[in-house]
């Protein structure tokens, strides 16, 4: 089968739909596909994927790769990509990562083409909350993590950091409601380090309330960190937290934490605990009281942590890249049939 990939950002652009594209672009090549992706992500990247990657194409290289494929795959859905099908009539399959499915409010022309467009396709949904967005069936198959990267070191089994947190700072993100319940628990008696890794444009604002809250002490800011660096310092914390004031649509990131030996605290909105499973406690979204109750539960019950991380193997399966190709491709034929 020959497939078109549609990812509006690819690589060396770092990000989660970036991610995934490149994970099972690579996962379908090594089952036997012909694949070329199609990215607005600019790059003079020569690396040799498997696969080509054309970048910025124009409209003539646009019709010729929709002209080559047997499908066309959008991961999130582009419309500067996809008009070419409308001549070509390829079967479409549209996987939704979260950022249109809210309901269009007032005019918002794009949004409403866009749910038109969602309605009239084969809809993916990468969990259940996305799907629940879109007026139409949704297959629903889940983001897969890298398992090659993010793993266990069973050579150290010792973990000296307490609490991480990793994602942009930004305000939807929750930063602020980590370091509320952090105060909350220092008025019990506890006061667990906190790494803070990520950047953005609430930097100085973090930093401003932990100083407001005095909790300079506590915290480390890490700055970005990646690849190997960054499954080297998740692998010395007890627990990722993902405290997300908003609905996530699913949550990769906790499933890295999780590969690399942290249970997990993340808000119960969206479809982050359906990436959390059983390996860890939700709280409800913007709540540092019941935040700091779940961390402090965690902290003090070692014996907990192990047995919600006992059922990370089975749960951790489910997202192999391996695993999720293979559901794709299923669907895929099905629309060749």
């Amino acid at each position: 089968m020959k497939i078109l990939i549609s990812s509006h950002a690819f690589a060396p652009n770092v990000g989660g739909i970036e991610t995934v594209t490149g994970l099972l672009a690579a996962e379908f090549v090594q089952l036997g596909q012909l694949v070329k992706v199609v990215t607005q992500t600019p790059s003079d990247d020569t690396e040799d994927r498997g696969y080509p990657v054309i970048r910025q194409p124009s409209v003539s290289e646009l019709v010729s790769a929709v002209r080559w494929c047997d499908l066309l795959w959008q991961n999130n859905l582009s419309l500067r990509t996809l008009w070419p099908d409308l001549l070509l009539r390829r079967p479409v399959v549209i996987s939704h990562q979260g950022s249109y499915c809210r309901a269009p409010a007032g005019i918002a022309l794009v949004e409403r083409l866009k749910h038109a467009v969602v309605r009239s396709t084969t809809s993916v949904a990468i969990s259940k909350a996305v799907a629940a967005c879109f007026n139409t069936d949704s297959t629903i198959i889940p983001n897969p993590y890298d398992v090659r990267r993010f793993s266990l070191d069973s050579s150290n089994e010792e973990r000296p950091d307490d609490l991480v947190f990793l994602g942009r700072l930004v305000s939807e993100k929750g930063i602020d409601v980590l370091l509320k319940a952090l105060a909350k628990l220092r008025a019990h008696g506890l006061s667990p380090k906190l790494t803070i890794v990520g950047v953005g444009p609430e930097f100085t604002a973090t930093e401003q309330l932990a100083e407001a809250l005095k909790l300079n002490n506590q915290i480390t800011f890490a700055g970005l960190k990646r690849d190997e660096e960054l499954v080297t310092l998740l692998r010395k914390h007890k627990v990722l937290v993902v405290p997300s004031r908003y609905d996530e649509p699913f949550g990769v990131v906790a499933l890295e934490g999780i590969a690399c030996g942290c249970v997990v605290v993340g808000s119960a909105g969206g479809g982050l605990p359906e990436a959390i499973g059983p390996c860890g406690i939700i709280v409800p979204n913007g709540d540092a009281g019941a935040l700091a109750q779940a961390l402090e539960q965690l902290l003090l019950n070692p014996n907990e942590r192990k047995h919600l991380l006992s059922r990370a193997p089975e749960h951790l399966a489910r997202f192999h890249p391996t695993t999720i190709a293979k559901t794709y491709l299923t669907l895929f034929h099905s629309k060749l049939s």
